[in-house]
Order: structure tokens, then C-alpha cells, then sequence
């Protein structure tokens, strides 16, 4: 690798939160919302899911407590789109986009956070789920947004499963922690990508008349 593993989970977490917030602004763009309500859903959204991994795996403090410069990026990223949304064909389909970008970075931030801490195989996988995911859901929920997270059957939280599962087994079989992250990466961005374009999804339930 040509950087430390822990250099490594700071550029990812660098990534996710600028990119995550920037998808918190454009969903404050649709809702034709004031600078400051800006930089509030791109806070909301670039912070989000790290904040509740940090949390469960008690890492105190926070991730960005000792860190403000990334308050300061997601409020950047914030007034970067305030600026700029109005020369986007779609701001939907840039939202969409991005949010797939986002989340290849985040799932690895969230396993390699995981794995400094030393959990077991499956709380690594959750982990990194959860600060994928949490981040947009929240964004979503918030500004009263369908979640992508639950678009009928789409590779999302399949996506970042899939990632984190790819790198605990790439660790399994001797592959590097850094490159274990890059892989997660790719896996996710891969599915994601590839239910967005193709259309790849899973099943999705469907109701039945009950047996008489």
C-alpha cells in the first residue's frame, strides 16, 4: 500500500463525509431551503452514519469531535451546491450518483474502523453497513424523501453488505487490511452501480390471497 492503514481510514472518512454531504445539500436543494438549511443536511447526512458506529463500538469521542475541519467541509459542501445546483440537468439523478460514490467510501470507513477496534467478522459487516447507510437514510427521512435505501428491491443496503462481506473474507484469505478495504470498495460501487444502470435487483415480496 503506498499509505498507512490508518491514513487510509482517514481519507475514506475525508470522502464519505464531504460526498455524503454534498447528497445533503442537493436534497436541501430540492426542498428550496435557506444556506443554513444547507449546511444542516449535509452535516446531518456526512456525519450520520459514523457517528452512530462511533458510538456503538464506543469510540469516545466521536470521530469528528477532534477533527472540526470536517464540520467545516460538509458547510463547504453545502454552499459548493447552493451555489451550483441550479446548473445541474437533474439534481435527482446527481443525488443518486453521488449517494452510490458516498457509500463506496463509507463502507470501507466504517470496516476499517471496525476492524482498528478488533470486533468479531459480523459486527465488522454491520459496521460497515451501518455508516454507509445510516448517514442517507436519515438525509431521506429528514427532508421527506422516498429513502434510496428502500427503492424495490434495488442494490443498496445489498450493495453495502456485499462490500463489507468482500472484505472480511478478503481478509480471511490473507489479503492485506488496505487492500481488504479497496475491494470493499469496489464491490460495493460495482453492485450499485450495476443495479442502477441494469437494473439488478432482488425479489421483492410480494402479497398473496391467504390460503383458504
Amino acid at each position: 500500500m503506498l499509505m498507512s492503514f490508518d491514513t487510509l481510514i482517514a481519507v475514506l472518512d475525508y470522502s464519505s463525509v464531504f460526498i455524503f454531504a454534498l447528497t445533503g445539500a442537493l436534497v436541501a436543494a430540492r426542498g428550496q431551503l435557506d444556506p443554513v438549511g444547507f449546511i444542516f443536511f449535509a452535516t446531518l447526512t456526512g456525519i450520520g452514519g459514523g457517528t452512530l458506529r462511533d458510538m456503538i463500538l464506543g469510540r469516545t469521542p466521536v470521530f469528528w469531535i477532534n477533527r472540526p475541519e470536517l464540520i467545516l467541509l460538509t458547510a463547504g459542501a453545502a454552499l459548493l451546491v447552493f451555489f451550483t445546483a441550479h446548473l445541474l440537468e437533474s439534481r435527482y439523478r446527481a443525488l443518486v450518483w453521488l449517494d452510490a460514490c458516498a457509500l463506496a467510501v463509507a463502507v470501507p470507513a466504517g470496516v476499517g474502523v471496525a476492524m482498528e477496534v478488533g470486533v468479531n467478522p459480523i459486527a465488522i459487516v454491520v459496521m460497515g453497513m451501518m455508516t454507509g447507510t445510516f448517514g442517507g437514510l436519515m438525509r431521506d427521512v429528514v427532508g421527506n424523501e422516498v429513502p434510496l435505501v428502500l427503492n424495490h428491491g434495488e442494490f443498496y443496503i445489498t450493495a453495502a453488505f456485499g462490500g463489507a462481506a468482500a472484505a472480511v473474507l478478503s481478509i480471511t484469505f490473507g489479503m492485506e487490511r488496505g487492500w481488504a478495504l479497496i475491494a470493499c470498495g469496489v464491490v460495493v460501487l460495482v453492485l450499485r452501480s450495476g443495479s442502477l444502470i441494469f437494473g439488478w435487483k432482488l425479489p421483492v415480496y410480494r402479497p398473496r390471497p391467504p390460503a383458504r
